[in-house]
């Protein structure tokens, strides 16, 4: 990345020596400047309530408010702020409550030395850059989701397809497009899903479907 001005960055983190090992990384990068760096949530919102940097690194265990919380806190003040968790945890419970909270990205702090810079670089650019395990974990847990609620209800291999497509918007005829069969084959599918998911119109199955789990 080449700028005429350093991209700002802010850092919630409670541990010192981490603080400067943070700070010290940034300092070697011509595109990025850490501009502000907390102890704790609660501060660090009181100062990003008038003005918010391109990027806050949030721990999650923090003195006080989490950092989970404090990114839902954040994402109040100013939607379009970004946010990428830095901390210890990668358990499936902290990773999504952290995505769900409104963070665009999830770094291990034992990855934050090799990949930080380049983490930070894919956030501005539009990712959501997440460390290995991490994503790996993202992976199965929906991978994992969607067999299951196909193995619930009876789905097969098709069905799932195609209700996965209904769910994304899809018409029958693009359904029938994208999986290469007849739409009248897609309304005999449709009439089978209707029947094992014990609902009556499409927006039923999928209220249905997106509230298994």
């Amino acid at each position: 990345m080449s700028t005429s001005s350093p991209h700002t960055v802010a850092l919630i983190e409670d541990d010192d020596s981490l603080r400067e090992v943070i700070a010290e990384l940034l300092a070697t990068s011509p595109d990025w400047q850490l501009v502000a760096t907390w102890p704790a949530v609660e501060p660090a919102l009181d100062d990003l309530r008038t003005s918010c940097p391109d990027v806050v690194l949030m721990d999650i265990q923090l003195p006080g408010m989490s950092g989970i919380e404090g990114v839902a806190e954040l994402k109040k003040i100013h939607p379009s702020a970004q946010v990428m968790m830095l901390t210890v945890y990668d358990n499936n419970d902290r990773i999504f409550n952290a995505l769900m909270a409104g963070a665009s990205g999830y770094l291990l702090k034992r990855d934050a030395p090799g990949k930080l810079l380049e983490s930070l670089d894919d956030l501005l650019a539009g990712g959501s850059p997440m460390s290995g395990a991490i994503a790996r974990k993202v992976v199965q847990h929906f991978q994992s989701s969607s067999q299951q609620k196909s193995q619930e209800h009876d789905l097969t291999p098709r069905e799932t397809q195609i209700l996965e497509l209904l769910v994304k918007g899809s018409l029958y005829k693009e359904i029938a497009a994208d999986l290469g069969i007849g739409v009248e084959t897609v309304r005999t599918h449709l009439h089978n899903i209707y029947a094992k998911l014990h609902v009556r119109t499409r927006t039923e199955a999928v209220v249905k479907y997106l509230g298994m789990s």
